[in-house]
């Protein structure tokens, strides 16, 4: 799993269609898509138009909760419009009536098992859900997507999910975070980056996956040029002292 994906969220019809071509386009590897997003038919044939091979790009959807006792059909559904035979990761979208979902997860390990998935996770899930369903399946979910950014960080909710061999994926990173912090402009100038750019590297050195999201083809570069710097301890120390 690619620790930088692509947020798919409200980037719809043609636009969303452009969007993922140039985010493929700037290498991105990781596509996070859903259901209830409305788009799986732009991120597919994105995918095919980018003459890449299926295996090069990895693909995560996700079951609305509303979809709960219809998870064939839906991953059916999915499947037939992304066109593909696979996808890479399948998430619960969030947890259904504020349960954990057993019955669910229960089928989302036969679709694993049977091959139309290649990893199962969770979206939005606390911890105590997580242990629910461990518990009761034997089956650890792969990932938890879950808002994440500095001003949000919790080291020992991280730390927690690791323990449990959980990786933590951090979705809405600009959202949850003001790019105009002090801190985060001194730092992108001590790097000569942009304070979005220190905000996915803060992402993964931590060990988080993260997925941006944009349609202005600009950003969407950029944020795929992370990987040239690498923010020091001190740096990520205070980073992670960051509030709202």
């Amino acid at each position: 799993m690619p620790m930088l994906g692509f947020g798919t969220w409200q980037a719809t019809g043609e636009s969303g269609y452009r969007a993922v071509r140039a985010a493929l386009d700037a290498g991105y590897r990781h596509l996070d898509t859903a259901t209830m997003y409305g788009n799986e038919a732009e991120v597919g044939r994105a995918v095919r138009d980018s003459g890449l091979d299926r295996q090069e790009v990895f693909i995560t959807t996700k079951l609305p909760p509303e979809r709960l006792g219809q998870e064939a059909e839906t991953l059916a559904a999915s499947l037939a419009a992304l066109a593909t035979e696979y996808v890479d990761l399948w998430l619960i979208h969030w947890p259904p009536r504020g349960g954990a979902a057993v019955p669910t997860w229960r089928e989302f390990i036969a679709q694993r098992d049977a091959g139309v998935v290649r990893a199962i996770g969770v979206s939005n899930y606390s911890l105590a859900q997580i242990d629910e369903l461990i518990e009761q399946t034997g089956v650890r979910p792969a990932v938890n997507q879950v808002p994440w950014a500095p001003a949000m960080h919790d080291s020992r909710t991280l730390a927690e999910h690791q323990e449990r061999d959980v990786v933590v994926e951090g979705y809405s990173p600009f959202r949850n975070t003001d790019l105009d912090d002090p801190l985060l402009v001194e730092v992108a100038g001590r790097h000569r980056v942009t304070p979005a750019q220190v905000v996915l590297r803060w992402h993964l050195q931590h060990g988080i996956v993260v997925i941006p999201k944009s349609v202005t083809p600009q950003r969407i570069v950029a944020n795929a040029d992370v990987f040239g710097f690498r923010l020091t301890p001190d740096e990520m120390a205070a980073i992670d002292q960051l509030r709202d």
